[in-house]
Order: structure tokens, then C-alpha cells, then sequence
């Protein structure tokens, strides 16, 4: 699910969109909070996935839907027409790409590094902070960072940082030592 959320060349003349819009409006920070809730509610529902991407779904539904979800979730109004008038363009499906390049605006305008840990299990406090200090140190400025489980990389951590991907998973290693036993 978290790999949904990619740029696209769509994406990103979207996002660029509601970027421009919100920062006329002075809701750029609104506007990122509602796209956070946004992405959290697409990895958990799958009934928003499928609003939004369905074929059979007319953009009608889609923007009946989702404007209907920017009410109940009290979006800033930026956000509620942006949804409103991305699904009644028929892009719905392009949401996750929007958010992904809103993201990368924001990221670029506020100098904000954001980096993605996932791990097998959830993380401390403790070791959320260690994290955050050895990127801090490698890094040059304090990242904002988001956690995800994923109990299917076995133990050990992914770090996403930017475009940049630094596996230190079990399940990577064990991956290496297969191939590393296939080959001799």
C-alpha cells in the first residue's frame, strides 16, 4: 500500500495545482495535514482504494465519494474542492500520486527531509530517537520521520530517505545469502 503513493507525470501537475493554490490561500499546512489523513486512510480502507480506482465507479460516485469523506474527515475547504474536482476529471485513481508529489513540493519550499523507517515490529521510543539522532548526524538537518510494520522483512530496518533506500532487513540478507549459495 505504501508503494502506491508514487509520482506520476499527472501526479505532479495535480499536485502542483493544489500547491500553488494552497499557498495563495495560506493553507499549505492544512492542506498537508488533510493529504497525511488522506494517505494514512488509503493504506487502511480498502473501500477507499476501491473508490477511487475502480473502472466501474463513475466519477460522479467517485466525487460524491470522496467529497463526502473530505466532510466527515473536516478538510480544509482547499482540500474538499481539490478532491472534488480531481474526481470529477475522471483522476480519482491519480490521488495517491498527487499526494506523493504535494509531498515533494512541500519538502522542496520547507527544506524538510523526510525519511520512512520500516521495521518487523514497532519501534520505542528509545529507538526511534536513536534513529532520528544517526540521521540527524548523516543527514545535516533534522528529519521528519514516518514508521511503518512490516512483519514480512523479518527483523532489522528499511530507511527511506528521499529517493534514496538503505536495507539493512533480515529478510534482505537472507535473500543475498541464497543467491550467494545459488551462484557457487
Amino acid at each position: 500500500m505504501a508503494d502506491d503513493f508514487r509520482t506520476t507525470e499527472v501526479g505532479e501537475r495535480y499536485a502542483k495545482a493544489l500547491f500553488d493554490l494552497a499557498d495563495e490561500k495560506g493553507a499549505l499546512d492544512a492542506v498537508r495535514a488533510d493529504l497525511k489523513s488522506l494517505r494514512a486512510a488509503w493504506i487502511e480502507s480498502a473501500d477507499l482504494r476501491r473508490l477511487a480506482t475502480s473502472p466501474v465507479m463513475t466519477s460522479e460516485d467517485q466525487t460524491r465519494g470522496l467529497v463526502a469523506i473530505a466532510d466527515k474527515a473536516k478538510f480544509n475547504g482547499v482540500t474538499r474542492n481539490f478532491l472534488g474536482l480531481l474526481a470529477q476529471n475522471g483522476r480519482a485513481r491519480d490521488l495517491t500520486a498527487t499526494v506523493a508529489a504535494f509531498e515533494a513540493l512541500y519538502a522542496r519550499k520547507t527544506g524538510l527531509v523526510a525519511a520512512e523507517v520500516v521495521s518487523a515490529q514497532a519501534l520505542t521510543a528509545a529507538q526511534l530517537k536513536s534513529i532520528q539522532a544517526s540521521l540527524r548526524a548523516s543527514l545535516g538537518k533534522d528529519p521528519e520521520l514516518t514508521t511503518r510494520v512490516d512483519p514480512s522483512i523479518l527483523g532489522g530496518l528499511k530507511v527511506k530517505v528521499g529517493s534514496k533506500l538503505f536495507d539493512a532487513s533480515l529478510k534482505t540478507k537472507l535473500d543475498q545469502m541464497k543467491f550467494a549459495l545459488k551462484r557457487a
